[in-house]
């Protein structure tokens, strides 16, 4: 008798895994792109993420907040992506484009890969703080407990990255400037 209840219980715990997945799935990877700024990275952090919490659905669904607890395990997947092969990617600079810009959504689009492009140089706590506040729409004390931090170092994070993101853009400006001249 035993067996069959843990038999039903194995059953039924993957279904609910499943049912999560397929609807929260989509927001997980686009929140792990905002994350990274990489769409194949995303996708292995979402899927280190889901593996992990596959294993352990269990205490993950009795969570207070599944979806919080699984994109906590998304930025520390791609935080230990980070550590183990950021040392040794050289990453080479995007070609120049020289073409000219046309009115079907490519300037919109130039615009977005330019901001990636400075949020790529913050780091990942900072970025990761970004995301979480201005895309993703949290609180700094939700901020704080996905990051496992103090309220304040969520703050410290975000106000952080504003101002390097401005010091970059002024910096870009005057040398855009200066080329004109």
């Amino acid at each position: 008798m035993e067996a069959a209840l843990a038999a039903a219980e194995v059953r039924v715990e993957p279904v609910d895994f499943e049912v999560w997945v397929t609807a929260k799935a989509d927001a997980l990877l686009r929140f792990a792109y905002v994350l990274t700024g990489d769409a194949n990275l995303a996708e292995d952090a979402v899927q280190d993420a889901l593996t992990t919490a596959c294993a352990r659905w269990g205490r993950v669904s009795r969570a207070d907040d599944p979806e919080a607890y699984v994109k906590r395990m998304v930025v520390n997947a791609h935080i230990s992506w980070w550590r183990r092969f950021r040392r040794r990617e050289a990453p080479v600079d995007d070609p120049v484009r020289t073409a000219r810009a046309v009115p079907d959504g490519t300037a919109q689009r130039a615009e977005a890969d330019a901001i990636w492009d400075l949020c790529a140089t913050l780091p990942d706590k900072q970025r990761a703080a970004v995301v979480l506040r201005f895309y993703e729409e949290l609180s700094y004390a939700e901020i704080a407990q996905l990051l496992h931090c103090a309220e304040a170092t969520a703050r410290s994070h975000v106000h952080r990255a504003l101002a390097a993101l401005k010091t970059t853009l002024g910096q870009q400006e005057s040398t855009e400037g200066a080329e004109d001249a």
